[in-house]
Parts: structure tokens; sequence; C-alpha cells
């Protein structure tokens, strides 16, 4: 939104808000159709950039590892200095090509298609009793030894990504897209990948991933409030169910963005998530998420049916927001 504010001489807020609707509603379609770039993706090139600051800056603990970790991060961030440069370049050429910028970078932050893949992938093995494969592509969204997890424990490793990754690759990134434009839609994307690499309580990183962690935090604290009351929106008969497992069960998660959405999506879905998971060798018991009977092979496509649903909600009612301003604005 800050995006068209800032363009009041290349178009009216009236106008904008139409042109926002039609930009969000394209990026989800694109990603939808194309997924992510077949031979290279920006956010990789954003990781590898991470590593090097990484493996130069930690190294002291305490205090200072703080400081450097603070300091990786605004380094990490610089980049987004020149984007924007090229974002006010592109908008002083022409509205259009500001406009597909914007799409461009939209599409390229949003991830939804890409998990789907993975995590049918994991169904699709999990069907046909290949619990090895299954294992394996599990491996590739998730952080904890899948060698150890039985059919049914993989299956629910899957929801719990499903749910809480398509908060910070889908509907996080939307309504930071809503809010800041492109800007603060891969600034958004950004934090969450430094939060993906640096930010886990290990002795490596638990003085130098601090403050991505917490900068992660504060980007997803809101979008993932709304994606939990998406997902009550969405789960039908089972929405109180949803509602009670947010209510009473997220406050024990050790993530105070993912506890909220894996509740409230479990509640949604009327099925238990797993409660142990190993992480480098040491078995950690999780809180309960979810209620009714424990999850299995066959809530993995539930769960991706719960998600679309969620976002066909949060997504008419930012269009309806667009719509609104634009009639508003209309009749001033």
């Amino acid at each position: 939104m800050l995006f068209f504010w800032f363009q009041q001489d290349a178009l009216s807020l009236h106008c904008g808000a139409l042109l926002l609707a039609a930009i969000l509603v394209s990026g989800v379609y694109l990603d939808a159709r194309l997924g992510e770039p077949s031979k290279f993706h920006p956010l990789v090139g954003f990781g590898r950039w991470s590593g090097v600051l990484e493996r130069a800056l930690n190294r002291l603990p305490g205090a200072p590892g703080y400081i450097l970790g603070a300091i990786a991060v605004v380094v990490a961030l610089s980049p987004l200095v020149l984007i924007i440069g090229l974002l006010q370049a592109s908008a002083s050429l022409s509205l259009m090509s500001a406009c597909l910028l914007q799409l461009v970078i939209l599409y390229l932050c949003i991830g939804w298609h890409s998990l789907q893949e993975h995590v049918s992938d994991v169904w699709r093995s999990l069907a046909t009793d290949d619990l090895p494969a299954a294992r394996e592509e599990l491996g590739k969204i998730v952080s904890r030894n899948t060698q150890v997890l039985d059919a049914d424990e993989v299956a629910q490793a899957s929801i719990e990504s499903t749910l809480e990754n398509s908060s910070d690759a889908l509907f996080a990134t939307l309504f930071w897209f809503l809010i800041g434009g492109a800007e603060a839609a891969l600034l958004h994307r950004w934090a969450n990948t430094l939060d993906a690499m640096w930010g886990y309580r290990t002795e490596r990183h638990f003085y130098f991933g601090w403050a991505a962690a917490r900068l992660d935090d504060a980007m997803a604290w809101l979008p993932a409030r709304l994606t939990a009351l998406s997902f009550v929106f969405a789960a039908g008969e089972h929405r109180q169910k949803a509602l009670d497992c947010w209510k009473t069960q997220a406050k024990y998660c050790d993530s105070p963005n993912g506890g909220v959405v894996m509740t409230a999506g479990a509640g949604a879905l009327n099925r238990k998530l797993s409660q142990r998971a190993d992480y480098q060798g040491t078995i950690k018991q999780k809180p309960v998420m979810g209620c009714g009977m424990p999850a299995g092979v066959d809530d993995i496509p539930r769960a991706i049916r719960l998600v679309k649903q969620a976002l066909l909600i949060q997504l008419s009612l930012m269009v309806f927001c667009c719509l609104s301003l634009h009639y508003v604005t209309g009749v001033m």
C-alpha cells in the first residue's frame, strides 16, 4: 500500500487501490502457474550471501556475539537499498514498469507452490508405502532428523510444515506486500531466511542468531495470527475446535508464531500432530497440538486444502479492502 501512497505524482490513490488488488491476485496466480524458477531463485542467492557473512562474523560468544549478529543482519539486508533504488527508478520511467517490477518481486517472494510440491512428494511416497523415500522428501523441508520417524510421524511433520511455512511463504508475504509493497515483502522474506539459517538455539548460533530470530518474530507476529484466524474461519464444523486449540495450546509452544498457526490449523483439521522430534540426536517432547485422532497420511491433502481455503479468505478480504478504498476515494 505504501508503494502507491508514495507514487502520487504517477497515479491517484483511487487508481492505485485497483492496481494493488490486481498485483496481489496476479502474484498468487503466477506462483500457482509457474512455481519457483527452476534454475536459480534469488532467495537461494541471498542464502549464499548470508552464509558468507555468518562464516566471517560468527566468531564470538556472549555480548559480542549478539552485537556481531545484529551487524550481520544489517549487512545482510543492505542490498534492499539497491532494490528500493531500482523500484524508484522504474517508477520514474513509467507506471507500467513500476507495477511489473512490483509483481515480479511479489511472485518471487511467494513460496506456496514449491511448498505444496514438496509436501505432495512426501504424501505420494507414503501412499505407495515407500517410507525411506518419504523420509528423504521430508528432510528437504524440515531441519529435524527424519530417519527415525514412522509413517504417521512423517505425515504429521509434513502437515506441521505445511501449516507453519504457509504462514511465512504465503500469508505473511501477501500481508507485507499489502502494507508496504515489494520492499516490505522482500524484507520479510529475507528476515525469514536469516532466521531459518541463523535462528537456532544451538551452541553455534545461540548468540549470533538472536537478532535474526527476533526480527523474524516481530515481522511474523501479526501475519501469523491473521493466518490462524483464517484457519479458524476455514475450519467449517471444526471452527470451535480450531479456536480452542489456538487459545489453550499455542502458549506452550516454543515458537510464538509457529505455535499459533500449527495449533489453530491442527484444530481445524481435528487431528493431533506429533509430540516428539529428533534434533541432532536429541529427542524433544513437544506440547500437544490439535485434537481428535493422530494425523495420518490421508490428512496431508486435507492440510493443503485448508491452506487453500484460508488463502481464498485472506485474498478476498485484501481485494475487498482495496476495492473499498477505491470506492471511498472515488466519491470524495
